[in-house]
């Protein structure tokens, strides 16, 4: 089985994901191990001496002007879990438990939060033995961390709260017992440096982003296939008209478009048919590029947030300081997954306009809904329906989560950033997002059908024979669900991708 060995500071998003949905093993580097023992001495001597640092040797939030003695120090930090363990909501996938996980062990690895080694280990063989807390997916404002989801996560290492394993759940003492890993007793600062982090917005929102890096590629497919069923202008996806606006997104649309339709019999030139399409074929590039553009930088701000310190305070060894500050604060998360929503969402509302293009027979000369014998046969009719519920969905979901705030422990906290939420938002609007491109591309290899299949394009050929290996042409109306499943499997699996950069040779998305 693959390892995935944690530094602190190069944990990349295929790192994270092979964690999270191929189980690699995760082991602590030696470097990192070093840089968590020189922390955790500097601790120990800010508890002995009893020096001021905040949430160490004094409360928490409001309360960080109470001190603490050392010998209340182990009593403050299990209080501190057990009392912010306060989520709502349904448990997240077991995915996203496992990104949490991994985030906080590298955040922790780091060396700047102070918590001992042994419980960093504790953490690491609860991800490779595969014991996943229960966590409520809300309950975070995203500010001071995501305080209260993970406390849930830290629960079962003290013998609290529940956890999953070998699919059952357990309580949370039980399931650490049946993997063989010790409980442990929390000692100072370390239950806030287990929940003082961005670290469930980040995961959250960073497997969102691996499928939405996915998703903008499935795109590019479903708009060539339609580009053939609508005999589309290729005049439009000139690299002459892209080289004079000169974004890389919208570039790289047009150039992989023009690489799937590559040798395609079903598209035309300007004026063989039409001097040029409507603008959900004809701006493609324009639209899906600027949505790349976007993805691809939240990428970049996710992998930065993913190597970061966010805890508070933060410990510095060279300095033998503790400095209380803000970067547990969750707003380059809130912006960034704000953002990816909205570029997400856009791929959908172009998607679903090519879709009613190829259902109404005004617009697409085919016949009506995609079927013959229509009135007797509603065909695709209703597929447009439900993508149309989708984008609608996304048009309230895209709505930014970061733009609020609401002042929390009795104003310390006067500004939050809900990153959780947008991260969670982001998220559904992918799986969305998913959906309509799944209908999209079921209702192109079915109007290429309509139209006469005089040959596709290199990549486009190998989309159609994919969707027609599990999806035959609708002849008579049958359950038409069934067939999106299909659809969005071959995308879920990454099957699509991976065929046509196999099969088409040139094609680099």
């Amino acid at each position: 089985m693959e390892k995935v060995i944690i530094t602190g500071s190069d944990l990349t998003l295929e790192k994270l994901v092979k964690v999270c949905r191929e189980y690699a093993i995760v082991e602590l580097a030696d470097s990192a191990k070093e840089n968590v023992i020189k922390s955790r001495r500097i601790v120990d001597d800010f508890v002995e001496n009893e020096k001021v640092i905040y949430g160490i040797t004094t409360g928490f939030g409001k309360f960080s002007d109470v001190s603490i003695s050392k010998e209340e120090s182990k009593l403050l930090q299990k209080n501190l879990i057990v009392t912010h363990a306060v989520g709502a909501g349904n448990p997240f996938a077991t995915e996203i438990v496992r990104g949490i996980m991994l985030l906080r062990i590298n955040n922790l690895a780091k060396g700047y939060s102070g918590a001992r080694l042994e419980t960093i280990q504790t953490f690491i063989d609860m991800l490779n033995k595969k014991v996943h807390p229960i966590v409520p997916e809300k309950g975070s404002l995203g500010s001071s961390g995501d305080l209260a989801p993970l406390s849930h996560v830290v629960l079962p290492m003290i013998g609290l709260g529940q956890a999953e394993f070998n699919g059952e759940v357990l309580d949370g003492a039980e399931a650490m017992k049946r993997a063989a890993i010790p409980t442990i007793e929390l000692t100072s600062k370390e239950g806030l440096a287990l929940i003082n982090g961005t670290q469930v917005m980040t995961s959250v929102g960073a497997i969102a982003l691996y499928d939405a890096l996915n998703l903008v590629k499935t795109a590019d497919i479903a708009a060539a296939l339609s580009f053939e069923a609508h005999n589309g202008v290729l005049n439009a996806l000139d690299h002459k008209v892209h080289d004079v606006r000169p974004h890389k997104g919208q570039q790289d649309s047009a150039k992989i478009l023009l690489q799937l339709l590559q040798d395609s019999k079903m598209t035309t030139q300007q004026g063989d048919i039409r001097v040029q399409d409507a603008y959900s074929l004809r701006c493609t590039p324009q639209v899906h590029g600027a949505s790349k553009d976007a993805i691809n930088y939240v990428k970049e701000r996710v992998e930065i947030e993913m190597n970061s310190v966010t805890d508070n305070p933060i410990i510095f060894p060279e300095t033998l300081e503790g400095i209380s500050g803000g970067n547990f604060h969750g707003q380059p998360m809130a912006l960034s997954f704000d953002f990816l929503g909205i570029a997400l969402s856009e791929l959908a509302n172009i998607s679903e306009r090519r879709l009613e293009r190829l259902v109404n027979p005004a617009l697409s000369g085919l016949p009506a809904f995609l079927v013959e014998k229509g009135g007797l046969n509603s065909g695709f009719m209703i597929v447009q329906y439900s993508a149309a519920s989708l984008v609608s969905e996304n048009k309230i979901l895209a709505h930014p989560a970061s733009v609020d705030s609401i002042p929390s422990s009795a104003n310390q906290e006067d500004h939050v950033s809900m990153g959780t939420i947008a991260a969670r938002k982001a998220r559904e609007i992918m799986q969305n997002v998913r959906r309509v491109l799944a209908m999209e591309i079921m209702c192109a290899c079915q109007a290429i059908d309509l139209r006469g299949n005089k040959g596709l394009g290199k990549g486009t050929e190998v989309a159609y024979n994919l969707v027609r290996n599990s999806v035959p042409t609708l002849v008579e109306d049958r359950p038409l669900y069934e067939d999106i499943n299909m659809c969005e499997n071959i995308i879920i699996n990454e099957e699509l991708i991976k065929k046509v950069e196999a099969s088409a040779g040139e094609i680099c998305f």
